[in-house]
């Protein structure tokens, strides 16, 4: 099995970036958008705070975007104890070799580096999403609250989204 490279994400990784997104989202991945609701600007945008205020990582597997992993600060100096708007994907093809995890444990890793130091990480989940919130309880993250019928799913089910943080 090839390696997972983790380095910083470039603006230049935007488009790519993209596809990855609509790649997992098309395979019903857990992200917030739809397939026909992403588009360059958006990511562009959604980058945007983690390039300045925040941690952007890609995960590459033999040249190819496995996955990608960022959060930011949330603005207030009181609040930069904690990164958050977290978003991760991992494409279709690389899932269950390890990418997520690896894209998790360099963002703690960084996450720690930055100053003011981060000691919170914090990310919303769907409940129905059990290989996610699986996943983020492994990485030492607990499930602090509910926010009830938060998401409305494509097929119209509405279902609670999870708040679930990890102290570093």
């Amino acid at each position: 099995m090839s390696e997972v490279a983790i380095r910083p994400t470039t603006p230049a990784d935007a488009p790519a970036i993209l596809a990855l997104h609509i790649a997992a989202a098309s395979r019903g991945g857990g992200l917030a958008r739809e397939p026909d609701e992403m588009d360059l600007a958006g990511v562009e945008g959604a980058l945007a705070k983690p390039f300045i205020n925040g941690v952007a990582l890609t995960a590459w597997i033999d040249g190819a975007l496995a996955g990608e992993i960022h959060a930011s600060r949330l603005g207030p100096r009181q609040f930069d104890n904690s990164l958050t708007d977290l978003t991760v994907a991992v494409h279709p093809d690389f899932q269950g070799r390890g990418v997520g995890a690896a894209l998790f444990e360099a963002l703690f890793d960084r996450a720690v580096a930055l100053s003011p130091k981060v000691d919170r990480v914090e990310l919303f989940c769907r409940e129905g999403n059990a290989h996610a919130v699986r996943l983020y309880q492994r990485l030492g993250f607990g499930i602090e609250g509910r926010l009830v019928r938060r998401v409305r799913l494509a097929d119209g089910t509405v279902v609670d989204d999870l708040l679930m943080a990890k102290f570093l």
